[in-house]
C-alpha cells in the first residue's frame, strides 16, 4: 500500500524507476542512482542527473512515461494530478503516490517509499536528516508570513510541510488557521496583520532582495532557499542549519 492506502502492485526487483516529483527524484538518486531513468522538468538536484525528462509535475508526457517501461513510478498527492496517474495505472505501470505534510512524515514516507517501493536498502542519509530534526526547538519563538506567489498574492495556508518545517525552528505561521492550504491573501491584508518576520523562498515563485522585500516595508524579511523549506530529501540533511541562519534577520 503507498500513503493513501492503495495498493501497488510492484515487481520483486525494481530497476527502472520514473519519478514525477523533484524532492522524490532527488531521493532516489542519492540511494538508488543507476535505477532512475526518467524525472520532471523541474527535477534540478543532484546537478548532474542525466536522465530522460517527462515534463512538468502537472503535465507529464504519459507516452514517454510509459515508454520507459518503469517498474514503479513516483508521484505525490499534492504535486501529481490523479487523472494522469490513473492513466499510468491503466497502462499497467504500477504508480506510488507519497503523502507528506510533516517533518515526521517525509521521515516514514521516504523510509517507506525507498525501501517498499523502490526495493532498496534504508539510506544513510536518512539517518542523518532525522537525526538533524530530532531535537524540539527551544527559544523564542516568532509569527510569519510565507508568500510563494504574487500577482495575486498567495500564502502558505494550513498543513503543510512548509509550515511545519518553520514551527520547529520556532517560527509560527500566521495563516496555519486559514480554511485553504494556499490561500491567496490581498497585499494590504498581509502587511496589516504584522507579523514578526516575512518568509520568502525563491520557489515556486523566485523572490529576490529586489523582488519582494520592497512590498512588506518596515516588517523584517528572510529570503530563504525553496528547496531546503519545501523539499523532502537529502536536503534535509542540511536544511535545519541552514534555514536557521537564514532566518535571523
Amino acid at each position: 500500500m503507498d500513503d493513501l492506502g492503495n495498493p501497488v502492485p510492484l515487481p520483486t526487483h525494481v530497476e527502472r524507476i520514473v519519478s514525477l516529483v523533484p524532492s522524490l527524484t532527488e531521493s532516489v538518486a542519492a540511494t538508488l542512482p543507476e535505477a532512475l531513468v526518467g524525472a520532471t522538468d523541474w527535477c534540478t538536484h543532484p546537478a548532474d542527473l542525466s536522465v530522460t525528462r517527462v515534463r512538468g509535475t502537472k503535465n507529464p508526457d504519459l507516452d514517454a512515461i510509459k515508454d520507459l517501461k518503469p517498474d514503479v513510478v513516483l508521484a505525490n498527492e499534492e504535486e501529481n494530478r490523479v487523472p494522469d496517474l490513473d492513466a499510468l495505472r491503466e497502462a499497467g505501470i504500477p504508480v506510488w503516490v507519497t503523502r507528506i505534510r510533516t517533518v515526521d512524515e517525509a521521515f516514514t514516507s521516504l523510509d517507506r517509499m525507498l525501501r517498499i517501493a523502490c526495493r532498496a536498502p534504508r539510506p544513510a542519509w536518512l539517518d542523518e536528516a532525522q537525526a538533524a530534526w530530532r531535537e524540539p526547538w527551544h527559544g523564542p519563538r516568532r509569527t510569519a508570513i510565507i508568500p510563494i506567489w504574487r500577482r495575486p498574492w498567495m500564502v502558505v495556508g494550513r498543513d503543510t510541510f512548509t509550515g511545519d518545517v518553520l514551527r520547529r525552528l520556532g517560527v509560527d505561521n500566521l495563516h496555519e488557521g486559514h480554511a485553504e492550504r494556499y490561500p491567496k491573501i490581498p497585499l494590504p491584508d498581509l502587511v496589516a496583520s504584522a507579523p514578526d518576520l516575512v518568509v520568502l523562498p525563491d520557489e515556486p515563485y523566485r523572490f529576490t532582495p529586489d523582488d519582494g522585500p520592497e512590498a512588506f516595508p518596515g516588517l523584517p524579511c528572510a529570503l530563504v532557499s525553496g528547496r531546503l523549506l519545501t523539499w523532502y530529501g537529502p536536503s534535509l540533511t542540511t536544511a535545519h542549519p541552514t534555514l536557521t541562519r537564514a532566518l535571523q534577520t
